[in-house]
């Protein structure tokens, strides 16, 4: 009755735990599987949750890193509620006059563009042909108004190809003003 721990399944284990007794009285109950089953081993479980973990570690990755530049910065929006509370792929931190400081990684993953690339540019280099010229003068006068908002826009990737990406932007302040603004930012299409 003992199988080779390679060709186990999960009802394998069970049974094989049975004494003598016990498997008289359910082999009754048993069948024999038609298809050829594949074996279920415990990094099964594990692969399945791997892209959440992933994904949990980089948000805590990209909170720890906004949290140092904060701490120069004394920002009265604390930034780990904004992370934690909305959905994003690519993180865009400015100064107040749009210019890049930081991007995190999904930056680079989503535009094609290295993260040392992007900073001191304005994120205007994402825009091009296809980039509507009422949404840009939606954004400019939204950014004015320094309300967090959401818009959609079309930018373009290194390679050129286009993408609908929702922004969700943030003002940063400190002592009432707003020094920074952080965008959230998402592929939609």
């Amino acid at each position: 009755m003992k199988n080779p721990i390679s060709l186990m399944k999960s009802l394998d284990l069970f049974i094989n735990s049975l004494c003598v007794e016990e498997y008289e009285e359910i082999k009754g109950y048993l069948k024999e599987e038609e298809s050829n089953p594949l074996n279920l081993l415990s990094f099964d479980f594990h692969v399945q949750n791997l892209n959440s973990i992933l994904k949990k570690k980089s948000i805590q990755s990209d909170i720890q890193a906004l949290k140092h530049i904060a701490k120069g910065e004394a920002w009265i929006k604390t930034i780990e509620p904004i992370l934690t509370k909305n959905s994003f792929e690519a993180l865009i931190l400015t100064d107040i006059n749009r210019s890049i400081l930081w991007v995190n990684e999904g930056f680079s993953k989503m535009t094609g563009y290295p993260r040392n690339y992007a900073l001191k540019k304005s994120p205007v280099f994402l825009q091009g042909r296809e980039t509507s010229e009422a949404t840009r003068k939606r954004i400019r006068e939204k950014l004015q108004k320094n309300k967090p908002f959401k818009e959609v826009i079309i930018n373009h990737r290194k390679d050129n190809t286009t993408y609908k990406c929702e922004l969700h932007i943030f003002p940063l302040m400190h002592n009432d003003k707003t020094t920074h603004f952080l965008a959230l930012e998402r592929q939609i299409a």
